[in-house]
């Protein structure tokens, strides 16, 4: 059963006012939710195709490496060359006020840091490989993050939408309906009475003047 509230013009222009925000809050939500999901797939779409490329870079990079270790023995010793990386920086941008991350690492060339007369072509391509994987693991990681975030709002935007869909509104609806209705039977009950009061006024005037009349005809 809808909340009850008190039948005045004043509650039905203020409920109607409520149903109409309500319903307006619904659109947003409903547009909103179809942006996030059109966001998400083509998220996820590139997920998909990143994953891929990170598998085949790791593939070639870990059958490199297994060559050089068997041409050269352990090259172990030589991930001491391998330089940190301070060049990530990390961002955001936004998508129906969601925000979503931005991950951004230079690419630079793959100096070789180790003695390449020492080694062999396998270590250069696993060295090369392995620096390709970091870059793409990077824009996965920023992927994957904003197909996280917008899972959640996708959620939430969901939920909101439905409550105002299926309580809200048809509360407010119901609201109206009472209101109006109410309002109706008030005026039709007025109608009635303004014209019991008039019949009334009428037949005391007829009953006035049929005893004004009674009263001249005595006096003659």
């Amino acid at each position: 059963m809808a909340e009850q509230v008190f039948p005045t013009k004043g509650n039905l222009i203020k409920v109607k006012r409520s149903l109409q925000q309500a319903r307006q809050g619904y659109d947003l939500m409903d547009r909103k939710r179809n942006v996030l999901i059109r966001e998400m797939v083509a998220l996820a779409d590139n997920s998909k195709e990143i994953r891929n490329n990170i598998e085949k870079a790791y593939e070639e990079a870990y059958a490199a490496l297994r060559n050089a270790n068997m041409t050269l023995g352990s090259v172990s010793t030589l991930s001491k060359f391998v330089p940190e990386e301070t060049g990530l920086a990390l961002s955001s941008r936004s998508v129906m006020g969601v925000e979503l991350p931005t991950v951004t690492l230079e690419k630079q060339p793959p100096g070789l840091k180790y003695d390449t007369i020492t080694t062999n072509s396998y270590l250069d391509i696993a060295y090369i490989k392995f620096n390709e994987v970091k870059y793409l693991t990077a824009l996965l990681a920023e992927i994957d993050n904003g197909v996280f975030r917008l899972a959640n709002s996708i959620k939430k935007t969901q939920k909101r939408a439905n409550a105002l869909k299926n309580i809200m509104i048809p509360k407010f609806e119901e609201q109206v309906r009472f209101i109006s209705n109410s309002l109706e039977e008030k005026e039709r009950e007025e109608f009635s009475r303004q014209k019991v009061i008039k019949s009334t006024k009428l037949k005391k005037e007829q009953y006035a003047r049929l005893k004004a009349l009674a009263q001249e005809n005595t006096v003659k």
